[in-house]
């Protein structure tokens, strides 16, 4: 269908006269504009000003590399920990593609971190919600966690009423996702340094077992040091039994010159059957030890004795030397896993994910919500459309003829309302 010249001269013609047509009518109007106007401002200001004042915390955080095995491994935890809730769809995610700052995103965004956070704060208490479900969604309205899909780096940002409520919860955002991040770490090295104390505190016990019982066999047989003693026994009888060979040379020369009753002979007599008696109880016997001698049974110590027969020693070697032999290898054993506890421990701190603090959450000093002339200039504005738009309605509506079907249909429309209303 083509429009003929002299319609589009009209149409041309007609839209400045229903413009300023419309112009002339709102003119007209003015007062009931400008007084709703006047009223949508005091009550646009009222809303402003009623409104709580809101402030932002921000704080950015760059995850640790995502090649770290310390990562991957923290995926793989959260994805078998029934406790974490949302958590345990991550590992799929991650090794479909996701990286680390997409992880550290779900586990800010986790049922863990939010539950620690309103218990910590009192949240339920404070933003008076009957439900914990009603306050973890309170708490995620007011949180923005996005990140940087170029450089990572992630950016949380808290609103509160309190401006130090919003810098302390930041902060319990960046503490809760390290202890999230160090509690669910499963690295090689954080397993094997678990394993090395439990063998450690093993190997610790026996140690002191084997202490005691080679303390108690050296108490109980006056047993120090087996060859040491062992030397300085064979020496001490040496001496002594030379001693007797003296006093036996002098004594045959004495009775000879004096007799058997002289007393310097019975002097000499006495003398060598002590020094016998002294080599008789060095050298001791060569019977077997008593059962139990080991463990103290008819010991040295029973028989009042400072250190043990020379002749017994050989039998003592053999216990003390294994009860020895035992505790070196328990000492040993336990300095190289003490050696090995510490390599693991400073394995395990490197393989656990390091959260980067780029911009730490600061007190804000200017509130960010909300924007209180913008509110009401856009109600102002909005009721001034609103009243315009109503007069123009309403003048067009008007100029219809009575007869015009639409009108006759709304006045029956209205009619029936009308009836409904009064037969109720």
């Amino acid at each position: 269908m083509t429009l003929s010249s002299n319609e589009i001269e009209n149409i041309a013609a007609a839209r400045p006269a229903n413009w300023v047509a419309h112009a002339t009518l709102l003119w007209q109007h003015r007062r009931l504009l400008a007084l709703v106007t006047a009223v949508a401002l005091l009550v646009g200001l009222g809303i402003a000003f009623a409104i709580p004042k809101r402030y932002e915390s921000v704080t950015r955080i760059m995850p640790p590399d995502q090649q770290g095995s310390g990562a991957l491994m923290l995926a793989a935890l959260t994805s078998r920990a029934g406790g974490l809730g949302s958590l345990g769809s991550l590992a799929g995610g991650l090794f479909g593609g996701h990286t680390t700052t997409a992880l550290f995103v779900d586990l800010l965004h986790s049922g863990t971190v939010s539950g620690h956070l309103i218990e910590h704060f009192h949240l339920q208490e404070i933003y008076r919600n009957r439900y914990r479900t009603d306050t973890a969604k309170h708490l995620a309205r007011i949180t923005t966690i996005v990140d940087d899909k170029k450089s990572g780096v992630i950016t949380i940002s808290v609103q509160d009423t309190d401006p130090e409520r919003a810098r302390d919860l930041a902060q319990g955002y960046l503490d809760e996702l390290n202890n999230l991040v160090t509690q669910t770490s499963t690295s090689s090295a954080h397993q094997e340094r678990i394993f090395i104390e439990r063998r450690l505190h093993s190997v610790e016990a026996d140690l002191e077992r084997a202490q005691l019982e080679l303390s108690e066999f050296s108490s109980k047989n006056s047993t120090i040091d087996i060859t040491a003693q062992t030397r300085a026994m064979v020496d001490a009888g040496a001496r002594v039994q030379a001693e007797v060979l003296v006093e036996q040379s002098g004594l045959d020369a004495m009775r000879q010159i004096y007799g058997d009753g002289n007393v310097r002979v019975r002097e000499t007599e006495a003398r060598i059957a002590t020094l016998q008696h002294e080599l008789e109880k060095m050298s001791g016997t060569s019977a077997p030890l008593p059962s139990g001698a080991a463990i103290g049974t008819d010991t040295a110590e029973d028989r009042g004795e400072l250190y043990p027969p020379l002749r017994q020693l050989p039998r003592l070697a053999v216990p003390y030397a294994d009860l020895y032999r035992r505790v070196k290898v328990q000492e040993t054993v336990f300095e190289l896993l003490t050696q090995q506890y510490e390599m693991s421990r400073i394995e395990e701190a490197k393989d656990v994910p390091v959260v980067s603090v780029i911009d730490p959450p600061g007190v804000p000093e200017k509130k960010s919500f909300p924007p209180r002339l913008l509110v009401a200039l856009s109600l102002t504005a909005a009721c001034f459309a609103f009243t315009s738009a109503w007069i123009l309605m309403r003048d067009r509506w008007a100029q219809i003829s009575a007869a015009d079907p639409r009108k006759l249909l709304l006045h029956d429309m209205l009619s029936s309302v009308q009836r409904n209303r009064s037969a109720q």
